[in-house]
């Protein structure tokens, strides 16, 4: 990517894709067709298993209301109470909330480049990919990666965040 083309992408897909060219991830953001707004009809559009979806859920921290981001596996349920022990009390964050810390509509909230910096977790069961696929700032817009890749793009700690399927 030589820049240019990213002027033809939403404004929050643009912004992955400089977060993304700027930590040399070899894989750029892609538009579907469809919207990917459920972590299932991401994996619909791209032919993957839901597991294999990377979804970013935001909860809003009682004590201080900063977000906080757990990017969990497309097939699990994020366990709020395991959250909360880690980073403390969590409540639901609005879509206002959502949008005014990310800079990402719901359906779109990428892992990487948040207007604001969450507190964030990775939830361990993604390792059982070699391969995934997170938002990329757009109901339609994703980009590819490997688990390892998430860790390093993120620098968040690796936990036991979902509920026992």
């Amino acid at each position: 990517m030589c820049g240019s083309e990213l002027h033809a992408l939403p404004e929050g897909v643009q912004r992955v894709a400089r977060a993304l060219q700027d930590a040399a991830h070899p894989h750029a953001p892609v538009m579907l067709d469809g919207a990917a707004r459920t972590a299932q009809e991401a994996a619909d559009g791209l032919g993957v298993q839901l597991g294999q979806i990377a979804k970013s859920v935001i909860f809003k921290r009682k004590e201080d209301g900063v977000a906080v981001l757990v990017v969990a596996s497309g097939d699990r349920r994020v366990d709020e109470k395991k959250v909360s022990a880690l980073v403390g009390k969590i409540g639901r964050a609005d879509a206002d909330f959502v949008k005014a810390q990310t800079g990402f509509t719901i359906g779109g909230v990428s892992p990487v480049a948040h207007l604001n910096a969450p507190v964030t977790l990775l939830d361990q069961d993604l390792w059982r990919f070699a391969e995934i696929w997170a938002a990329a700032g757009h109901p339609h817009g994703v980009f590819r990666l490997q688990p390892d890749d998430l860790k390093r793009l993120t620098g968040a700690p690796v936990a036991d965040v979902a509920q026992t399927p």
